[in-house]
Order: C-alpha cells, then sequence, then structure tokens
C-alpha cells in the first residue's frame, strides 16, 4: 500500500582548517510533524516499505535481528540502511559485517574514522549520513573547527597532521576522482599502508551507503534537525 502523504563495494565509487572558518550554522528547526513525499513510507522514511520479521527468509530474519541486537548497535535503527537491506539480506549481511568491521575491529582512532566518514558524507551531500555521524565525531573529539573545515568546504592547511592527510586524501578521492602522488605519499607517511587501504575501504564502504540512501530518498528520523548546509 501506498503511504499516505507527500552489490559488494561499488566496483568504482561514483567517479581544513584555514582563519577564518564560519560560524557553525544553526540548523534549521524541523516541526514536529513533517510532510513526507509521496513515495516515502511513514515506517521506514525511504521509498521502501519496511518488512515485518515474519515475512523474510532465514537470512532476512538474521538480518533484521541484527539491528536490534545491542552488541552491535546502529545509529539509525530501521529506518537507515538497515531498513534497506531488510530487501537485499544476501548483499545486506556481509555488507553490515564488513561496516562493523570497518568500524569496530580496524586499528583507527574512533574521532579519525569519524573524520573519514564526514568527508565522505560531505563529497557525496548526504544529509542522512552528515546528520548522523556530525554527533558522533563530535562525542569521539574531533575538534569542532576540523568538523567545521569539512562541512564548510574550506582549506586544510593548518589543520593537524592526520585530519588534513584526511580530508585532502578524501576530496580528492570523490572530488577530483584521483589521488595526486604527493597526497598518497603523505597518506602512507603519517598512517602506513595498510591504515591507507582501512581509511580507503572506509571511504568506499560510507560512499557506497550514501549512495543507497540517495537512491531510495532516506529522509531524517521524525524531528530530527539536518546538520549539513546545502552547500
Amino acid at each position: 500500500m501506498k503511504p499516505i502523504g507527500s552489490v559488494m563495494i561499488v566496483s568504482a565509487v561514483l567517479a581544513g582548517c584555514a582563519a577564518g572558518v564560519p560560524q557553525r550554522e544553526e540548523a534549521p528547526k524541523v516541526p514536529t510533524m513533517t510532510t513526507l513525499p509521496k513515495d516515502i513510507y511513514p515506517e521506514s522514511r525511504s521509498r521502501l516499505p519496511l518488512p515485518k520479521r515474519e515475512a523474510l527468509d532465514e537470512q532476512g530474519k538474521r538480518v533484521y535481528d541484527s539491528v536490534l541486537d545491542p552488541k552491535r548497535p546502529t545509529i539509525a535503527g530501521f529506518q537507515g540502511p538497515a531498513g534497506i537491506w531488510l530487501h537485499s539480506p544476501r548483499v545486506g549481511e556481509p555488507f553490515r559485517e564488513m561496516n562493523r568491521i570497518l568500524r569496530s575491529e580496524v586499528p583507527l582512532e574512533p574521532a579519525l574514522r569519524e573524520l573519514a566518514i564526514l568527508v565522505t558524507a560531505r563529497e557525496f551531500d548526504s544529509q542522512f549520513e552528515w546528520t548522523a555521524h556530525e554527533p558522533v565525531a563530535l562525542k569521539e573529539g574531533l575538534d569542532p573547527k576540523v568538523l567545521d573545515a569539512v562541512k564548510f568546504r574550506t582549506a586544510v592547511s593548518g589543520a593537524p597532521e592526520k585530519e588534513g592527510a584526511i580530508i585532502a586524501f578524501g576530496r580528492e578521492l570523490f572530488r577530483d576522482r584521483k589521488v595526486r602522488s604527493e597526497t598518497y605519499a603523505e597518506m602512507v607517511r603519517v598512517f602506513g599502508q595498510a591504515a591507507v587501504v582501512n581509511i580507503t575501504a572506509l571511504m568506499a564502504n560510507y560512499a557506497f551507503t550514501a549512495v543507497m540512501l540517495t537512491a531510495f530518498d532516506q529522509q531524517l528520523h521524525e524531528g530530527r534537525k539536518p546538520l549539513l548546509p546545502s552547500r
């Protein structure tokens, strides 16, 4: 029934802190009740209905239950990527496991992990992804000035070494569709080759997620304020 009202990592993902960083924007207030686009299902807040657990096959039930597992908490619950993956459990189950590994088992400082995610979200202008991860990044200790450099697309000169390397790398990777030799060399110098592989995989993971969120027009949770500027 229509709502009431208004695979594997992609083989090629769609191919800083300067003085005077602008003051952080106040996100517009969102009414308690929002009008959804006509093709959005209220229970999932996306273009896909939220399946009932009993309607899923065994693999689908595992994916469903993993979203509710307190040992594997999700930021968005079913109103987000996890709800989308219920429609393709064969792809969703290993993808969610890879996401868990990249977020919890790869040896990368949490603040830098979230920075890599935010750089990706900004380059894809993924409002859902950014709004979900900005509070996490700040909680993990990411410098608000570094966060604003990404949010407002300002220069990275003056950023700490690790943060500056990640921002420059991500911007070239997604914006320019290539990485200069100098930028790559700096990443290897700062992090080492294995870590560069992991950081690239993390960014690719969230680029893939951003594409999925866009395709199915995933809306923010009810009452959630958008934190990413339109430009």
